[in-house]
């Protein structure tokens, strides 16, 4: 483990006291896994928390009929609030993490984690990331239930650059909805001369008229 890596992304670490930090440094299991590896799922018991290296996790709730709704993506740097949660309340998890690409991560013990709760550096970051990822969590309720799917596609569209090289499925993975609908949106949003449709890309032709839809 490049330990000047990690504590360069956890700083956390050099506000514990030395010993705590060289047991999470020696304690924790360093793990590489490919794109698209399930890290955990539903009804699984959580194995330990997670430092994040390299790569990001993708975290999401699937329904019985394969539907996906993207809760967050943790990044080298944070770590998963579902996964703190599972810790504290010594629950399964309720959602499933995916590798989006190549990740590296650290897990550390369960016995570590609780250890470490004691010490307030630790628990201040562990509730800040609750705190940011429960803003997140908001804003995607409001997003489900207060906006219309072409609202959240065209929203979703801007700020991408003039071409946005996506496949209908990671657009409909991203917005919890279905490839046939999302594909259904983008051809009327290219009959109207707002996107060019191409293989695996999406032409943004008109974004001013995109924002006006995406904020109606």
């Amino acid at each position: 483990m490049n330990t000047s890596a990690f504590a360069a992304l956890y700083p956390v670490l050099s506000r514990l006291p030395q010993d705590l930090a060289g047991r999470v440094v020696s304690e924790a299991r360093e793990i590489t896994v490919p794109a698209g590896a399930v890290l955990f799922d539903e009804h699984q018991p959580c194995q330990g928390f997670p430092f994040v290296l390299a790569g990001a996790i993708r975290v999401l709730k699937t329904a019985a009929n394969g539907r996906e709704l993207p809760l967050y993506r943790v990044l080298p740097g944070e770590s998963c609030i579902i996964t703190s949660s599972c810790l504290l309340g010594h629950a399964d998890y309720n959602a499933r993490g995916v590798a989006e690409t190549e990740t590296a991560l650290v897990l550390m013990p369960r016995r570590l984690f609780d250890e470490l709760l004691a010490q307030e550096p630790f628990r201040d970051f562990v509730f800040h990331l609750f705190s940011e990822r429960m803003a997140e969590l908001m804003t995607l309720v409001e997003e489900v239930a207060f906006r219309k799917l072409d609202q959240r596609l065209a929203g979703l569209l801007l700020g991408k650059g003039k071409v946005v090289h996506v496949t209908h499925q990671q657009l409909a993975d991203d917005l919890g909805s279905v490839r046939e609908m999302v594909s259904r949106l983008l051809k009327g949003f290219a009959e109207q001369g707002l996107v060019r449709l191409g293989r695996e890309q999406v032409e943004i032709l008109d974004p001013a008229r995109l924002r006006q839809i995406a904020g109606t």
